[in-house]
């Protein structure tokens, strides 16, 4: 009996020390963080010597017209920027998911914009949307066509557009493993029964890969509400407040208006705002997981 008990115990034992250690490593600054929210907290001071003020700074932000627009610039970026990447990365994975000669080279090449650093992707977009010799501007101006204001009146739409070219990449590795993992029996019984191309993709290949892309989603959803780098390069929140991100709204609260509680309290807005996608996003994913079981099973018996 207790030989069963410590067999049961044993690998419980052995997470234990990792268990504890990553808890330590998640919990303490979580905590940091919220206790901080709590205080009226400067960079002068230690926290425990900060004005305890309960919710105000949650009220203050609550109230406050420049968090709603940054919140809402970063809603509206994250929408764009992971809808358009999700279209494209997929339809690339989609397309390119046959055997072509030199595939290996074609991959390595489509990767390469998510490997360059943030700091480096923001100074080339700056230079590429530069007024009156940037790239974009020139190609305009060969053609006979007036040069467009890239980060003054369209500065969002700038910032949308090189981070879709750095993170489609991303869609798409994801997306052409999810494809190329898809079990070969419920393809062959499409083809079958008579699937057209776009009709196997539509009622097959889609569905069963929907666990993946929604997880795919999440985590590149996830990493727009944390954009900074490329945008403070870029345009540092300008015009005005029309880029100004949540992150970097944060960052500015902390450094330059030196409010540690009140960009203490502004993270945890955006973290419950994350948590509250994650659980939403999980919960589809399991729908679409059941569904995906489904069609899979569907298939093996019609074969």
């Amino acid at each position: 009996m207790r030989r069963s008990v410590a067999n049961r115990l044993t690998p419980y034992m052995f997470l234990a020390p990792a268990a504890v250690i990553m808890a330590i490593a998640l919990l303490y600054p979580l905590g940091y963080m919220i206790w901080g929210s709590f205080r009226d907290w400067n960079p002068s001071q230690t926290i425990g010597e900060a004005e305890f003020v309960g919710l105000k700074n949650y009220v203050t932000l609550w109230n406050d017209p420049n968090f709603h627009e940054s919140l809402g610039v970063t809603l509206k970026f994250a929408f764009f920027v992971v809808s358009f990447e999700m279209v494209i990365g997929v339809g690339l994975a989609l397309l390119l998911d046959r055997d072509i000669r030199g595939m290996s080279v074609l991959r390595t090449l489509f990767i390469l914009p998510m490997m360059i650093a943030p700091v480096v992707v923001g100074l080339m977009w700056r230079y590429m949307y530069h007024p009156t010799v940037g790239t974009f501007n020139r190609f305009l101006e060969d053609i006979g066509l007036p040069s467009v204001d890239w980060l003054g009146q369209h500065a969002l739409m700038s910032i949308i557009i090189a981070d879709i070219w750095q993170w489609t990449p991303f869609i798409f590795i994801l997306s052409l493993a999810a494809l190329q993992s898809l079990p070969s029996s419920a393809l062959e019984a499409a083809r079958i029964d008579g699937a057209t191309g776009w009709q196997q993709i539509v009622h097959i290949k889609l569905p069963l890969m929907m666990p993946v892309l929604i997880v795919t989603a999440l985590l590149r959803l996830i990493d727009a509400f944390k954009v900074l780098e490329v945008i403070l390069v870029m345009t540092q929140g300008g015009p005005g407040l029309s880029t100004e991100i949540l992150a970097l709204r944060i960052s500015r609260t902390a450094t330059e208006f030196r409010e540690l509680g009140v960009a203490a309290a502004m993270s945890n807005y955006l973290l419950m705002l994350l948590l509250l996608l994650t659980v939403a996003m999980f919960a589809f994913n399991r729908l679409q997981e059941i569904r995906a079981a489904r069609t899979r099973a569907a298939a093996e018996e019609g074969v």
